[in-house]
């Protein structure tokens, strides 16, 4: 699906298509990002469990993202492992996790693979195994889902008030407030608040 202007690296639709599989009774449901930067971490609030997969020689430097995929990554994959330069990628990921304690007491490992060769695929299913018993054991994927559909719901309560507002604001309506709010005429905060309150 195309993100279509989403800036958390998953399109909005991502999540009801993937609510909808999960209540039609799949066991295994595997999402792939755009990509995570500092900013496209909506996958986090989706999956019990996140793979940051990361390339050498790619320009894959863990420095330069740091901020977004040392919180979001529970497992960490180099693939491509037998290039020049995985060794320096796994040296960054380790550093950095010597700097860092997750809140849930986790330390994702890091997974070498060829996924061409099909190299490493065995020991990212043990990963894979070993995260989800150890959130289950120490009761954590409840608490997880628990905070993942509160911002779901934040969202889709915004969603909802946006539509019902749109609703009741035709174009001709917004470029008025708009010049008065450009001429000084009107404050836009009491404006807003004056447009949610019909709304509702």
């Amino acid at each position: 699906m195309a993100t279509r202007g989403s800036l958390g690296g998953l399109a909005r639709a991502t999540a009801d298509a993937a609510t909808v599989l999960d209540a039609s009774g799949r066991d295994l449901i595997m999402i792939e990002t755009v990509g995570v930067g500092q900013d496209e971490i909506d996958i986090v609030r989706l999956a019990d469990v996140t793979i940051v997969i990361l390339v050498p020689g790619m320009g894959d430097d863990v420095q330069t993202i740091k901020a977004g995929i040392m919180e979001i990554a529970d497992i960490f994959v180099i693939n491509k492992s037998d290039r020049e330069g995985a060794e320096r990628v796994e040296r960054e990921i380790r550093a950095m996790q010597s700097l860092e304690m997750r809140r849930d007491g986790w330390t994702p490992p890091v997974v070498k693979t060829v996924a061409s060769e099909g190299t490493g695929t065995k020991e990212l299913a043990a990963a894979i195994a070993d995260y989800e018993a150890y959130i289950k054991r120490e009761n954590l994927l409840f608490q997880k889902n628990m905070e993942n559909w509160r911002e779901r719901l934040v969202e889709m309560l915004r969603d909802a008030m946006l539509e019902r507002v749109r609703a009741q604001i035709d174009g001709d309506s917004l470029d008025r407030y708009a010049a008065e709010i450009a001429e000084h005429k009107r404050d836009p905060y009491s404006l807003v608040e004056e447009i949610v309150s019909r709304a509702v």
